[in-house]
Order: structure tokens, then C-alpha cells, then sequence
């Protein structure tokens, strides 16, 4: 394989990688302020523990997948420097500008808000504590923003215009900012990762529900959560999906590899090498199968969770062990869906880095394919170790159940350090746990022993 063909495959598996910690992020927020303002709002005082414990035992997939998710962001962006130093200078100064913005927003605004939220617990007022995990939620969508921004001009250059040495730099922001190739990019993305994070909970509250939870109020609510977000996400990304084909259409390599128009497709791969010499031009015909693929998860899924729909309107969904199992074998279909869209939206783009203007081979960096492959196998294993490791600790977390939480866990919770707490926290007498937190909090703010 050449370097062009190595650094192809580096970004589109790094990318992919990263993608499966996103998606998890976006779609696990909403819910999470929903709870969390239940929690904090509800009236009655029986249900926010209830709350309270749902909101403590998700938030904890929810951090766990978001701290490893940031490093490999992080290694993300080394990339451009290391391997695509070409498509850094041609275009940086344009779509860095909106990589900057991406990360100001979540490397240190989400970052900063999330840490409140989770430091935070019994030190802020409940109502202060819960906003900043609504401006955690906001950034997460404001970073998705900015990237599909930076990724839409990748696909569809706009605002900019091209200096004598062919370098790149911005015109019209505005363009750049409503970029065709983005917002309903954006809008889909942002559909299919509520699919993705409703499906995660009704699957693994189905999982509690076959193995005898212990506390099945928690649980319930999650289920009946999970499904509604399931059905209501995948049936908006395919909604938001239907008008990007048009879009696609402009792009006739990508356009030909989804429709499996091998005439097409040789006609193109003619053309590119008029334009590029000779060379693999053309996007891989697989994208057929990815996209056929991406479609039949998702309308399976969508069926599943309708399914799942009747049997909670007629109060039996909990009960229905075979309607439990299969939601349990349904989490991983929305993944399947994404990461196929994702791969279309990148590898159709062949053999452009940047559409019509920038040739992938001219964005690399000037590397022996040697030297690539190294840093391919480098990159690779970081982000599957990285992946292996958010997997197997967010299915530790969520099988541990209630029980064992350690977010927002205080010694007034656990004064034996044994890890456990059955009831969030809330005592007899103390049903909000207001009590205690004000105990806690009055304990933090005293005054430090002399030495």
C-alpha cells in the first residue's frame, strides 16, 4: 500500500473510533438533564431519590465515555500535524478557525461545566448544580456544531477563495457557518445519536429487568425513557437523512458508489485520472453495502422500539422476557447505522480531501508509506485500547446497577468506604437528602485545623 492509501485508512479508522464515543455523548446528555431537573423540580418528594439515583448511575456511563472520548479527541487533532500537514497548510485558515472554536468549547467550557457537575454534588445548591450540566449539554452540541462546520467544507467549500501559491483563506464567514454540506449533516447526526443513547438505556435497563434488579422504580423509568428517545431519534435521522441524497448527488463518485453503478463508477475513476494521473480514484464500491446496511439497522430498530412502545402502553413491558432480550441485542444496531454513515460521508469523498479543490494526496505529509504505517499501527492501537477500555468499564458500571455508585458519593453515604449506597443518600426523616447535603456542605466550608 502507498502512504496515500495508508493515511486514508489512518484517518478513516482513527475517525471511526472516535465517532463511537460521540455519539454516546450527544445522546446521552439530554436525558441526563431531564433527570437531573426531575430530580430538582419534581413535587413529589418520593420521587427524587428515584431521580436522583437515576441520574447518579447514568451520569456515570455518561462520564466514564466522555473522559476517554476527549483523548481521543486529542489524538485526533495530533493527526493534522503529523500526517495531513498538506491540508493544513492549504486550507488552515480556513477551517481552523472553527477547529479553534470546537476547542474552546469543549476542552474548556464542557470541560469546566462537567467538572462542576461532577465535584459539585453536595457543594452547589441543587438548582445551580443541575444548570451546569444544562450548559454541559449545550456545549456538547456546540462542539458538534463547530466540527461538522469544519468537516461540511470538506465536502462542500464555500466562503473562501485561494491565494497565488494556492493556499486557502476565508471570505464570507456566514457561508461557512450555514454550509449545505453541514447543517443537515448536523441535524442527522444529531437525531441519530438520541437513537443511539435511548436505545444504550432501554437496552441495558432491560438487561436489570432479566437479571432481577434490585431496583426496579429506577429502571422502569429508564426503560420507558430509552425506547421513547429510541424511536423518537432513529425516525428523525431518517427523516433528516432522505434530503442529504440530494446533496450527494453533486458528488458524482460518492453518488455512483451508493447506488452500485459500476459504469458510473469507471466513468468517474476516467475522469479523476485525466485530472489527478494515474491512480485508485474512485470511492470503494462496498459504499453500496454500507449504505444498504445503514438503512436496515435503522428501520430495524425503529421497529424494535415501536414494539416496545405497545407493550409499555399495555403496562407489560417488564414482564415480556423475550421483548427484554431482544432490546438488549438492540444496542448495538443504531451504532451499526452511524458508523456505516459516517464511512459514506468520508470514504464516498475519494479522491478529494477537500471536494473539487484539494487532492487527497496533496493534503498528506510528505512521509515514506513506512513511516506512516507506523504511525497507522500507532494510532490504531491507542484508540482500540482506548475503545476496549470504555466498553468494558461502562458494562462494569452499568451491570454493578445502583448499588455501587461512585458519583456523588460522599463519607456521609459510605462512612465505611465500602463503595455501596442503596438509597442515594437520602436517610429517614431526609427523603431529598436536603438535610445531609446542607450537613456535607457545612462540613467542606469549615475552617481547616491548625497544623
Amino acid at each position: 500500500m502507498t502512504a496515500v492509501d495508508l493515511g486514508r485508512l489512518q484517518f478513516a479508522l482513527t475517525a471511526f473510533l472516535h465517532f463511537s464515543f460521540v455519539v454516546v455523548t450527544l445522546g446521552l446528555a439530554p436525558f441526563l438533564a431531564y433527570i437531573n431537573s426531575r430530580a430538582v423540580f419534581t413535587r413529589k418528594p418520593a420521587l427524587r431519590p428515584v431521580f436522583d439515583r437515576m441520574t447518579r448511575f447514568w451520569g456515570q456511563v455518561y462520564v466514564i465515555n466522555y473522559a476517554l472520548g476527549i483523548v481521543t479527541g486529542l489524538v485526533m487533532e495530533f493527526q493534522f500535524g503529523l500526517s495531513w500537514t498538506g491540508l493544513s497548510r492549504l486550507t488552515g485558515d480556513v477551517f481552523g478557525t472553527t477547529l479553534a472554536m470546537e476547542t474552546i468549547v469543549a476542552f474548556f467550557v464542557e470541560s469546566t461545566f462537567l467538572g462542576l457537575w461532577i465535584f459539585g454534588w453536595h457543594l452547589l445548591p441543587r438548582w445551580a448544580h443541575m444548570l451546569s450540566f444544562y450548559v454541559v449539554t449545550a456545549t456538547a452540541y456546540a462542539s458538534a456544531y463547530w466540527i461538522m462546520v469544519t468537516n461540511g467544507f470538506l465536502q462542500n467549500p464555500v466562503g473562501f477563495a485561494k491565494r497565488e501559491d494556492g493556499t486557502m483563506y476565508l471570505t464570507d464567514l456566514g457561508a461557512l457557518l450555514t454550509n449545505d454540506g453541514a447543517l443537515p449533516a448536523l441535524y442527522h447526526l444529531t437525531a441519530a445519536s438520541i437513537g443511539v443513547g435511548g436505545f444504550l438505556i432501554a437496552g441495558a435497563s432491560a438487561w436489570h429487568f432479566l437479571r432481577g434488579t434490585t431496583d426496579p422504580e429506577v429502571f422502569r423509568r429508564s426503560l420507558h425513557g430509552g425506547v421513547a428517545l429510541g424511536i423518537g431519534g432513529v425516525w428523525m435521522a431518517v427523516l433528516n437523512g432522505f434530503p442529504q441524497l440530494s446533496f450527494v448527488g453533486d458528488q458524482e463518485g460518492k453518488s455512483a458508489a451508493i447506488n452500485g453503478d459500476a459504469e458510473a463508477l469507471a466513468a468517474y475513476q476516467a475522469e479523476m485520472t485525466k485530472l489527478l494521473g494515474p491512480g485508485d480514484w474512485a470511492p470503494p464500491e462496498w459504499l453500496s453495502t454500507a449504505f444498504t446496511t445503514m438503512q436496515m439497522a435503522g428501520y430495524l430498530a425503529w421497529t424494535i422500539g415501536v414494539v416496545a412502545a405497545f407493550f409499555f402502553i399495555r403496562r407489560r413491558i417488564e414482564r415480556t422476557r423475550t421483548m427484554l432480550r431482544v432490546l438488549v441485542w438492540t444496542i448495538p444496531l443504531p451504532f451499526v447505522a452511524v458508523l456505516c454513515g459516517w464511512l459514506i460521508r468520508e470514504m464516498g469523498r475519494q479522491p478529494w480531501a477537500v471536494y473539487g479543490e484539494v487532492a487527497v494526496k496533496d493534503a498528506l505529509s510528505d512521509v515514506s508509506a513506512g513511516g506512516m504505517l507506523f504511525s497507522l499501527i500507532a494510532f490504531v492501537t491507542v484508540f482500540a485500547a482506548l475503545a476496549v477500555v470504555d466498553w468494558v468499564l461502562i458494562a462494569r458500571t452499568v451491570r454493578r446497577g445502583t448499588g455501587r455508585m461512585f458519583l456523588g458519593l460522599t463519607l456521609a453515604d459510605d462512612p465505611a468506604g465500602t463503595g455501596r449506597d442503596t438509597e442515594g443518600g437520602a436517610a429517614d426523616g431526609d427523603p431529598d437528602g436536603s438535610a445531609r447535603r446542607s450537613a456535607v456542605r457545612d462540613d467542606a466550608l469549615a475552617p481547616l485545623p491548625p497544623l
